[in-house]
């Protein structure tokens, strides 16, 4: 199992770079946008790597922290979440941002990711907010019309749409729209 390297980025190819090891030894690596653009050709660096061994390739994936790398774990650990999607989260995502869009299971987050369907996002939270110790509520992710004309019109008067959100859980789900807009403002100032 390949844990870590060390060495240069003597070659980059998109997103794979070749890594040339002090023996001499080079490796071809996935690498993240964010290791990409902080690191120069011909410049040391030092990488946190995944080893996938599959029947037709063998793929390394680099990693800038461990934390990276636990996260790209737990992403992997995901039934129908293979390590290319994982890669692919961790690539389009800051660490901290991932991980409160997975605790507030926030689906929206994961849109901008491509190549990532709503019912991935949804598995992904599901299965991980429980292991990041989070609350998986189900009608946190699932906005009826009417709740949108709520959180949108929170939103209208200088909400954050994650605030907007967060009140509409607290208001009676048999009021109208009109009500719930007045019972959201009035939570929103009593808790300023």
């Amino acid at each position: 199992m390949i844990g870590k390297i060390k060495g240069k980025l003597s070659e980059l190819d998109g997103n794979v770079g070749l890594i040339e090891t002090a023996g001499g030894v080079s490796y071809e690596v996935n690498l993240t946008p964010t290791l990409i653009s902080s690191h120069e050709l011909n410049k040391s660096l030092e990488l946190y790597t995944y080893f996938q061994v599959r029947d037709d390739a063998q793929v390394l994936f680099g990693f800038k922290t461990k934390e990276e790398l636990s996260l790209f774990k737990m992403l992997i650990s995901v039934s129908g979440v293979g390590p290319k999607i994982s890669f692919t989260v961790i690539s389009f995502s800051k660490e901290g941002e991932l991980v409160k869009a997975i605790k507030m299971n926030d689906v929206n987050f994961f849109s901008k990711i491509p190549g990532l369907g709503k019912k991935t996002a949804m598995k992904i939270i599901l299965e991980l907010s429980q292991k990041l110790y989070s609350e998986f509520k189900m009608e946190k992710m699932y906005l009826t019309e009417e709740d949108k004309t709520v959180v949108d019109a929170l939103v209208s008067l200088g909400f954050k749409s994650q605030e907007a959100k967060k009140i509409l859980t607290k208001l009676p789900k048999d009021i109208s729209i009109e009500e719930k807009i007045r019972q959201g403002l009035r939570l929103a100032s009593n808790s300023k």
